[in-house]
This record gives C-alpha cells, sequence and structure tokens, in this order.
C-alpha cells in the first residue's frame, strides 16, 4: 500500500522541534493541571446550562497534555484518517522503493514541522480523527504562557478556555451524528477529485508549502491550492459553514456564560482578541497558509449569526440547528440569519413552546 506521509518520522520531528513552553516548577505543573481539570468540569455544567444541549454518549475526560503530547496525539489522529484515504486513492497499489521512501520521509518531516509549530500556538482542541466520539485536548503550557503574556487572572482565564473548548466537545458529544458527518464531508472532499494521483500530489505540496513557509514568511502560495474541482469546492463551502458554525457557536457561548461566572472577562476578551489580530510577518503569512485568518473570521461571522438567529427563534429554537446536517447553515445563510429561520421554520417562524 502507498505511504503518502512517514509518520513515525512526522513524530519524531515534531517531538524534536516542538519548544518546552514557560518554566514552571513541578508543583507548579501539578497545580495548572488540577486547575484545569476542574474548570473543564466547572465548564461542562455552565455549558449546559446556558445552550440546553447535554451529551448523548460517554466521553473519556479531558486531557491536559505538553506540546509534544499534543502534536503525537494529532499525528496519531491524522494518521487514522489519511491512511485509508490514500489507500483509497491509490487502489492500494505501491508506488516505486525510492518514490515512496523519499516522498513519504519528506512528508513526514514537513508535517511533523507544520505540528511542532502549532503545537507552541494551540491552547485547546477537540481532537475528533482518533476515535470516537473525540478527545478534549488542553495545552498545559501554552495556556500558562499566554495568560502570563496577556497579565490574565490565571483562573478566570483559565475558565475563559475552557468555556470555549468544553463547548466544541458538547457540539460533537449532544449531537452525536456530528462526527460521522464530519468525517464523511473529509470523504467526500477526496471522493470530488478527479484525479487521484493528482490530488495526492497536490496534498504533498500543500503540506509542503506550510512546512516552507515557517522558513521563507515571503511564500504567496495558499493551502487552498489542493481544491481543484467544483464538486470539492462544493464540498468545502459545507465545511466552511460547518466550522464558521461550531467556532461561531463557542465564542457566542463564551460571551454569554463568561460575564456572571469570570470577574475580568471583558479585560480577557479585549487583550486575547488583540494578541490573535497582532503578530509579525511570519505570523501573518502562516495565518494565511494554515487557514487562520479565514478561521479569525469564522469566529466574528459565526458569532454574529448564533446571536441574530437566537435573537429570533431563542435559543431552544436555535437548537434546531444541530437537528440534522439538512438544518445546518448553507454558507451563504451565515450573513442572514433570517435566511435560515425562514428556511428551517418557515416565513412565520417557531411555534411559541407550551406554557
Amino acid at each position: 500500500m502507498a505511504q503518502f506521509v512517514d509518520w513515525d518520522l512526522a513524530a519524531a520531528t515534531a517531538g524534536a522541534l516542538s519548544k518546552s513552553g514557560p518554566r514552571v516548577s513541578y508543583a507548579e505543573a501539578t497545580d495548572v493541571v488540577a486547575d484545569l481539570r476542574r474548570l473543564t468540569d466547572e465548564a461542562a455544567e455552565h455549558v449546559a446550562d446556558y445552550t440546553g444541549l447535554r451529551s448523548q454518549v460517554t466521553h473519556p475526560p479531558v486531557r491536559v497534555v505538553d506540546r509534544r503530547d499534543w502534536a503525537a496525539t494529532n499525528i496519531a489522529g491524522l494518521r487514522e484518517v489519511i491512511t485509508p484515504l490514500v489507500s483509497r486513492l491509490s487502489g492500494d497499489k505501491a508506488p516505486g522503493a525510492l518514490t515512496e521512501a523519499i516522498g513519504s520521509r519528506l512528508t513526514g518531516v514537513q508535517a511533523g514541522t507544520v505540528l511542532a509549530y502549532l503545537s507552541g500556538r494551540v491552547l485547546g482542541q477537540y481532537e475528533v480523527f482518533s476515535a470516537d466520539p473525540g478527545q478534549l485536548l488542553l495545552v498545559a503550557p501554552n495556556i500558562v504562557e499566554v495568560e502570563r503574556k496577556l497579565q490574565a487572572d490565571p483562573r478566570d482565564f483559565r475558565l475563559w478556555v475552557c468555556l470555549h473548548e468544553v463547548t466544541h466537545r458538547t457540539q460533537f458529544t449532544a449531537v452525536p451524528w456530528m462526527r460521522a458527518y464530519f468525517l464523511g464531508e473529509v470523504q467526500a472532499f477526496v471522493d470530488a477529485s478527479q484525479d487521484s494521483e493528482h490530488l495526492m500530489e497536490r496534498l504533498r505540496r500543500g503540506v509542503s508549502t506550510l512546512a516552507d513557509a515557517i522558513r521563507d514568511p515571503e511564500s504567496r502560495t495558499s493551502v487552498l491550492d489542493i481544491v481543484q474541482t467544483p464538486a470539492q469546492r462544493a464540498v468545502l463551502d459545507r465545511l466552511t459553514a460547518l466550522m464558521t458554525l461550531l467556532e461561531g457557536h463557542a465564542e457566542f457561548v463564551m460571551d454569554g456564560v463568561g460575564p456572571a461566572v469570570i470577574p475580568s472577562v471583558e479585560q480577557i476578551r479585549s487583550s486575547f482578541n488583540r494578541r490573535r489580530e497582532a503578530g509579525n510577518p511570519l505570523e501573518k503569512a502562516l495565518r494565511r497558509l494554515l487557514g487562520v485568518e479565514v478561521k479569525m473570521r469564522q469566529y466574528a461571522e459565526g458569532r454574529k449569526f448564533v446571536h441574530g438567529v437566537v435573537e429570533r427563534v431563542g435559543m431552544a429554537g436555535f437548537n434546531k440547528i444541530f437537528s440534522s446536517p439538512l438544518t445546518l447553515p448553507r454558507l451563504e445563510e451565515l450573513g442572514d440569519p433570517d435566511a435560515w429561520v425562514n428556511r428551517v421554520y418557515g416565513p412565520a417562524g417557531p411555534l411559541p413552546a407550551a406554557g
């Protein structure tokens, strides 16, 4: 079978290049881990009470990880998803030994380089590739580093981060079909390629572009160059709409819960937004290449959409968005909450709740 990435080499590269993080004593590290676990449980109750969504499936407890563990977990997840896709693309035909050895190892180094870079910046993640229903990860060194840079109250900042990430866990565990839908869209993107061999080469180039940009911020190539067919663009539109909804919903919940339980939330939000928008030329180039600029717009656009829908139909009415893939917003509806409400509820809107 063809091997697209030398995953073991990717993990070794990420481990070697990942920085250790801020200086903390063993006692401080132990306290941070315990605090994040406790605040995750606290955030879960706040999110459930505010949204009306509760987990319908059993999920593992939060994992508080360092940068190397975060990278290793993501490599394991990508391996689970990409290996069978590549097998399907190649028809289980092995390439020449030299081609596979050089190509997979080069991509392995490049993938490890990208994940090492990201491992120093991600605060938390709901990782859905490795197992069903997914796993909540909090990257302790990055949380401590950012709270120090922002001079934020540690308890407040940690709970603020937990609210966002727990909302993502809730989205996937309170809506059991969500993970399968997301993975199905990834599969649909591959299936929509007109030329499997060409797609694999473009995917390699995408990974290579990201790795090169870490060394050359003047690079102008975008990872979106892998999109080549109208069918793939249609899938990408659906994925973009989904991710904008999920990110906007998490931001909306943070803003809704925060003032009642996080005394310094306004200062944290203001400082964090300034940090999110700032960056040196390398940071800005990588944001564009990695799609972070798109993600930053998703936060704002998604939050505005969720606010607009909740304003019109209430939180319980909004939650109908999670009824099925058919009730998810379309890309063009994200800027027009009325369009979603009219499509899902009809012009009259939802019926009033029974008294």
